[in-house]
């Protein structure tokens, strides 16, 4: 059974069940309340649950976040809204030397249970303050899970799973998402360790996740009427990598792609890549490469902006590259 839907009311319903479902379980950060929050995911909770679960913080992520910390280590089960990714780089030294850190440096005698929320990427005519796309900075960090909903299943699933992890979750979602509507299938189970094929194929594997998988999507739909077979890997979860469901498919089609909203140097894509060529090179029928965003702060004008960001364009561009 499915019903019509948009991508933040995925998000509440999973708040909602989550809050419902588990007492410990509260929310809380900047406008998640009265204003029901920045991208209005939020929106209703504070009349539903009241203020003590849903929780207007001041403007200090610092602060915030190391509150969640300390309610986790407490017993609670904390969801911290970050108004963006941005925002974050407030807050890494509790994410990073902290949250991250502690189960292991207690040797698993404490737990940080953690789950923390960001609106991430560009394409909104934020400039380049507001329009970054960090994910794969904070992937780096050993000690926490990091995943990327780029469906509306995905968005209503994630959450319940992430708050049963005992190590922090940092939960990226691509503020082009929040308005994208379609039918939400009820029922349906969502890991937080694996990998998912979108498209299957035989002549090209084209790897991404969060807000490029409906531009990849896209240029595999077009790619078939050129006569290019592409299966679409969506990565969903960026630490640890589901390596095993990526190498599948490149051993199979023989060529990979990866399409990463992050700038080149340092990306995720790169790490990606690197894995491909060192379990499957001699497999490989064309070197791998990557779609990713020019390295540039991303610009304010908007068709400068669409000009530095993957788009379907450049994405077939670089297949066709691939498969001569």
């Amino acid at each position: 059974m499915s019903r019509r839907c948009s991508y933040r009311e995925a998000l509440r319903e999973a708040l909602r069940e989550a809050l419902q479902r588990d007492s410990r379980v509260f929310l809380m950060g900047e406008d998640v309340g009265r204003y029901g929050g920045s991208y209005a995911v939020s929106k209703g909770l504070l009349e539903a649950f009241g203020e003590q679960r849903i929780r207007d913080t001041p403007l200090s992520e610092l602060a915030f976040v190391g509150a969640g910390i300390g309610a986790a280590l407490g017993g609670m089960r904390p969801i911290v809204e970050i108004m963006t990714v941005n925002f974050s780089l407030l807050a890494l030294d509790p994410i990073v030397n902290t949250a991250a850190t502690l189960r292991h440096m207690s040797g698993g005698q404490f737990s940080v249970p953690l789950v923390l929320r960001m609106a991430t990427g560009a394409g909104r005519q934020l400039a380049a303050q507001h329009s970054h796309s960090l994910e794969g900075w904070l992937a780096h960090i050993p000690g926490i899970r990091i995943l990327a909903p780029a469906t509306l299943e995905d968005a209503r699933g994630m959450l319940w799973p992430a708050l049963q992890d005992p190590d922090p979750v940092l939960i990226f979602e691509h503020a082009q998402l929040y308005n994208l509507e379609g039918e939400l299938e009820e029922g349906v189970a969502v890991d937080i360790h694996s990998a998912k094929v979108r498209r299957g194929g035989s002549d090209l594997t084209l790897i991404s996740y969060g807000g490029t998988l409906g531009k990849t999507l896209a240029a595999a739909e077009q790619l078939a009427g050129e006569g290019i077979d592409a299966e679409v890997i969506d990565l969903r979860v960026l630490r640890p990598l589901d390596e095993a469901t990526f190498l599948a498919s490149v051993r199979k089609t023989r060529r990979a792609l990866v399409v990463d909203e992050a700038w080149r140097s340092g990306s995720l894509a790169g790490e990606i890549i690197a894995r491909i060529v060192e379990q499957a090179f001699y497999e490989l029928d064309a070197p791998p490469a990557r779609v990713c965003s020019a390295e540039v702060p991303i610009p304010y004008a908007k068709h400068m902006e669409e000009a530095a960001l993957p788009q379907v364009a450049t994405i077939v561009a670089a297949a066709h590259a691939i498969c001569g």
